[in-house]
């Protein structure tokens, strides 16, 4: 017999208990005494009056109450079944003890849960109400859930152990819904998604039959297929969440399109060319965005991104320089990058290779719209202050010291720029172009009285030259004139260019008689050596032939048209070329 109503030790049973009786674990009725509880003709659990006559449960499961109406009727028939197989395999080793009282009929016996006080479970207490399942919940007593025999299926628990003869048990497993069907998803049952009106229950219209009986049937699980299913709240609900989410997207795109409209649409930019007149200077190292910015700043275009992807878009972009440019106001970036590549629209003082300081003196002076002579005077009368490094010569023949130190390059600028600041630019410019090259080096290997010398070397290559060949071969034609050794020409230079620097001119054709005759200091004709300083502005290509001139042994050239020079190495190769070109030019 269960251990049921029984404490601790040999305690005989209790005839007061009010569960003394009961039916068991299985809800079944009491066997007689002598006979098993599995053993006699045990009373179906279909029978059961409150089984039968059970109301139906309230529709607040999340299981469908048809689907477990027919899962109750298949656990009836397995239970009915593993009992069958209980009673061939096992035993109750409880079921001969004697009993001391017969089970009254179930239906006419008062309902003991009705007037029983609630005991706290356990096996001390001594008072476990036998309907109590194994682990410890209350057992459906009229039955709306399902009662499942925890002993007559594969799965189920051992027999209880009375309490002296029981082991430690294992903690139990989480508790799973016996109902549940791993086969069989439940149906939505909420009432937005099946139609149901507000107290849970199926609209009578929803189903052309009554719902109850589309689960009768010898299945039981079969919802009536054939029974159309009517237009009904589901199809609002469908068309509700439709709306919603397109509304929702449609929100989610708008705002998405508005944040990539801010953040990588077109910048804003003006249309059109522009007007006025507008005075830019762009400072040495700027790039796109710092241009855009002055631009902006002074009304040239509208934002900085206009002009930076209109610099982008332009092949000659990247192309902008520093300087001065002479812009419209309020123009399109487009336009505004179109004028700043076309060298017509910059506002600069261009000095070509080769400029002797007259001609820049005269340049500036136009350029600001000065009185002719005025960049002249304030050269000669602060040159002190101009910036000229310690190496320059000190000879008093020397016409302009900042003669080769105005460097040939483009300089911005405005109207406001004064001739000193134009001219204090251009010697930082050269200083910073010198220090770059190893003029004292080469002054000591080719020797010369320092890195003036050089500069006046190349001022000579730069004037007599006019390709990039031509520079190497004419750098060596002075080296090797300059030797001790130097016979053919007594150490002489014999340039042309050196006597037209000390006319102010620029003639190819010079009589002998007056080119020799002439005794001025930077007459290479008269006077041995180089010229006391340098004979204009060299540039880089002949700075560069003057530090690496070739060594093919030169040591003549001529210019028979003023477009190609040929380069001889002896005097009787020369005299044949001059006298082709005494004959061109007409001369004695």
């Amino acid at each position: 017999m269960t251990e049921y109503g029984r404490g601790p030790g040999s305690e005989p049973w209790r005839p007061e208990d009010p569960l003394y009786g009961d039916q068991g674990w299985g809800g079944g009725q009491q066997p007689a005494p002598g006979q098993g509880q599995y053993g006699g003709q045990q009373q179906p659990y279909p029978q059961d009056p409150y089984a039968q006559q059970q109301p139906q449960a309230p529709y607040t499961q999340q299981q469908d109450p048809y689907q477990q109406q027919q899962q109750h009727q298949q656990h009836q028939q397995q239970h009915q079944q593993h009992q069958q197989q209980h009673q061939q395999q096992h035993q109750d080793p409880y079921a001969q003890q004697p009993q001391y009282q017969q089970q009254p009929p179930y239906d006419a016996q008062q309902d003991p849960y009705a007037q029983q006080p609630s005991y706290n479970s356990g096996w001390d207490t001594g008072q476990q109400p036998a309907a109590m399942p194994y682990d410890g919940q209350p057992a459906d007593q009229y039955g709306y859930g399902e009662t499942n025999d925890y002993y007559g299926t594969p799965e189920a628990y051992p027999p209880p152990q009375p309490p002296g003869r029981r082991e430690a048990e294992p903690a139990p497993a989480p508790a799973q819904n016996p109902d549940w069907d791993p086969e069989f998803q439940p149906e939505e049952t909420h009432p937005f998604f099946t139609g149901a009106d507000d107290e849970g229950e199926a609209k009578d219209d929803d189903y052309d039959d009554d719902p109850r009986e589309s689960r009768r049937g010898d299945g039981g699980g079969e919802r009536r297929g054939k029974g159309k299913k009517k237009k009904g709240r589901s199809g609002c609900a469908c068309l509700v969440v439709s709306l919603v989410l397109a509304g929702g997207l449609g929100g989610v795109g708008y705002f998405g399109y508005s944040f990539y409209k801010d953040k990588f649409g077109s910048a804003p930019d003006y249309s059109g060319s522009g007007s006025g007149s507008v005075e830019v200077e762009i400072p040495k190292g700027s790039y796109g965005y710092d241009i855009g910015n002055i631009l902006k700043k002074l009304g040239v275009v509208k934002s900085v991104d206009a002009f930076v992807s209109a610099q982008n878009e332009n092949p000659k972009g990247k192309s902008i320089q520093a300087g001065v440019y002479l812009l419209h106001e309020e123009m399109s970036a487009a336009e505004a990058v179109k004028m700043m590549v076309d060298p017509k629209s910059q506002n600069l003082l261009i000095i070509p290779e080769g400029s002797r300081n007259v001609a820049v003196y005269a340049k500036i002076d136009a350029k600001l719209n000065l009185k002719a002579g005025t960049t002249k005077a304030v050269a000669t009368s602060k040159k002190a202050d101009l910036g000229l490094p310690g190496w320059v010569g000190r000879n008093k023949d020397i016409k302009d010291p900042l003669e080769g130190f105005l460097y040939p390059a483009a300089y911005p600028v405005t109207k406001e720029t004064k001739p000193e600041t134009i001219l204090k630019k251009m010697v930082s410019r050269s200083n910073e172009e010198y220090e770059d090259l190893d003029l004292e080096g080469t002054a000591k290997k080719y020797n010369l009285d320092g890195p003036w010398q050089v500069l006046t070397v190349a001022s000579l290559v730069q004037a007599e030259g006019l390709t990039h060949d031509d520079f190497r071969k004419m750098a060596e034609v002075v080296y090797n004139r300059l030797k001790s050794d130097n016979v053919a020409t007594n150490r002489k230079l014999e340039f042309d260019s050196a006597f037209n620097y000390l006319k102010n001119q620029s003639e190819i054709k010079i009589r002998s008689n007056e080119i020799r005759t002439n005794p001025d200091p930077y007459n290479t004709y008269y006077h041995a050596g180089l010229p006391p300083g340098p004979i204009g502005n060299p540039g880089d290509e002949a700075l560069r032939a003057t530090l690496s001139p070739t060594s093919s042994g030169w040591m003549f050239f001529i210019s028979l048209d003023g477009k190609k020079t040929q380069f001889t190495k002896t005097a009787a190769e020369h005299e044949k070329l001059n006298e082709k070109f005494k004959e061109l030019h007409g001369l004695d």
